[in-house]
């Protein structure tokens, strides 16, 4: 089994798409977009075929339920190597690179509507 994609409400769709298209390099789908229900939503697929969909409604209440996002960039000096770019782009950085107690060796980021984004091995 694993894990098709994750959904996220988000305030403003355009921004977040852009933020996760230029710094995490995903692919964005064609917009979609229900009249109707004035719902919208881009999926984004990232290099390893995982999918994220930012979705919009004016009608939702986007109350956060979502803890975070992690993604792996595949070795510790890759965690540093992002670090470094964060800080030269000024992406909002949580905690720099750690061991947690946990295991991971991990980079805490924040998205421009502040979800959190675990940059991992």
């Amino acid at each position: 089994m694993k894990i098709e994609h994750v959904g996220l409400w988000v305030e403003n769709l355009e921004l977040l798409r852009n933020f996760y298209v230029e710094h995490f390099n995903a692919v964005a789908s064609k917009k979609y977009f229900n009249p109707q229900k004035k719902f919208s939503s881009y999926f984004l697929t990232f290099k390893s075929g995982a999918r994220l969909e930012l979705m919009h409604s004016p009608n939702h209440d986007i109350s956060r339920t979502l803890n975070h996002l992690a993604f792996s960039v595949g070795s510790p000096s890759h965690v540093d190597n992002f670090y470094e770019y964060a800080q030269k782009k000024g992406i909002s950085i949580l905690n720099p690179p750690r061991q947690t107690g946990d295991g991971y060796y991990e980079l805490l980021l924040e998205d421009l509507e502040s979800n959190q984004i675990e940059v991992t091995v």
